[in-house]
């Protein structure tokens, strides 16, 4: 039995004011291919389906125009769907009588029995081979919140990770219950592992903070496989190799471009993991970073090689780092010069300031702020953003404009 394990898509994403419908696009119908080209059997999503809980009208299309082609071009597919941190556990799940029909199980929130108790039965899916037969038992466990736990009391006790623990311990023992010989038993989860490597620009802080992160061993060493979403980067955590993230298919942040993206392609026999190996996602838009002083920039800028793109959503993504040791106003207006009619989007510029970064009571402690003159008050300030004094041309404009002011004071 193999099956795909991937996560965080983010449809519907805006990044900087571009929308990633293209690159959306393009990952979902590689992934059709990769589905027929490996033989697939189970598709399994960990999670973070939609950039918000709120998706907008055409990614949701894109979502169920996915489903409704896979299940056309390989009807024996069986696909597990779970919620993220960024997704409506509700919402995604309302469809669900609907998207069985295309073998599509939907798990949004802890499912609960009639008198309100957590039902780990529930969360327990087999998934099968092409003649029927089972080969593993799938815990489906989505994003926890801390509104999900069990209440936990006790010295010396992280509420939180000891609640995730006893959910987890519950949702296995369903599991083992089910699991006969040579079936596998599968494990997912939607969280922050300890140890696992952040995409700062782009990833929430889930359960409590990143201070919460889960250990482990809240995963019996009995499961085959533990399928991750909600970190960025594909990684294995707690010296465990079959315990991973599958990473997003693009990057969804400018800081992600450096490391590939992909999916996981794992295989199990006889109750056991044989095989998994990571299928990388093909870059759609590129992202090329340029960084320096301003002078060196804009000389990176005039040299950058780009392809003659004819589609503008092919084009790559831009951002411009540059570092200002002095005022430059025209900063933005010779980026975008730099870059006017060339197959290349500027989506972000960022100025990082070479001054003290001191406040105004810091720079001049133990002194009275109304003994101040206004020139001390801007060059203090000046000194806070930028090295060094201000030009002469500044200085003598400064002056200028606080005559202008105290001119007009009555």
């Amino acid at each position: 039995m193999r099956l795909i394990h991937t996560a965080d898509w983010h449809l519907g994403q805006v990044l900087h004011g571009c929308p990633r419908d293209h690159e959306h696009a393009r990952f979902l119908g590689w992934l059709l291919d990769r589905i027929g080209e490996h033989d697939v059997d189970a598709l399994l999503i960990a999670g973070d389906v939609f950039d918000v809980q709120n998706p907008p009208v055409p990614a949701l299309a894109r979502f169920y125009r996915f489903l409704a082609e896979a299940r056309a071009r390989f009807p024996w597919l069986q696909t597990v769907v779970l919620a993220g941190n960024h997704d409506s556990g509700s919402r995604l799940e309302a469809p669900s009588a609907l998207l069985a029909e295309l073998g599509v199980r939907v798990v949004g929130a802890l499912p609960c029995d009639a008198e309100g108790r957590f039902d780990p039965d529930a969360l327990v899916l087999p998934l099968t081979e092409r003649d029927g037969t089972v080969a593993a038992r799938c815990v489906a466990l989505p994003y926890l919140r801390p509104a999900d736990l069990p209440p936990v009391t006790g010295d010396n006790v992280d509420p939180l990770i000891e609640g995730v623990r006893r959910v987890y311990a519950e949702a296995t023992d369903a599991a083992r219950r089910r699991l006969r010989p040579g079936e596998a038993l599968i494990l997912t989860g939607h969280c922050y592992m300890s140890g696992g490597a952040l995409s700062d620009l782009s990833e929430r802080k889930v359960l409590g903070g990143n201070l919460h992160a889960l250990p482990a061993d809240v995963f019996p060493e009995d499961a085959a496989y533990v399928a991750l979403g909600h970190l960025h980067r594909a990684q294995s955590v707690g010296g465990r190799p079959h315990v991973c993230y599958s990473g997003s298919p693009i990057p969804l942040a400018l800081d992600e471009a450096p490391y590939p993206h992909q999916v996981r392609l794992a295989e199990f026999a006889e109750g056991r993991l044989v095989s998994h190996l990571p299928l990388h996602v093909p870059r759609a838009v590129k992202i090329c970073r340029v960084s320096g002083t301003p002078d060196a920039a804009l000389a990176e800028l005039q040299a950058l090689a780009l392809d003659d793109l004819p589609d503008r959503a092919d084009w790559p993504f831009l951002e411009v780092s540059v570092t200002l040791p002095e005022p430059r106003p025209t900063l933005r207006e010779e980026v975008e010069a730099a870059v006017a009619g060339r197959p290349v989007r500027l989506l972000k510029l960022s100025v990082t300031l070479t001054g003290s970064g001191d406040t105004l009571a810091e720079s001049a402690a133990g002194v009275e702020l109304s003994a101040l003159a206004p020139e001390d008050v801007f060059l203090r300030l000046y000194a806070r953003h930028h090295e060094g004094e201000p030009d002469a041309a500044l200085l003598a404009a400064f002056h200028e404009l606080l005559e202008t002011v105290q001119g007009a004071t009555p």
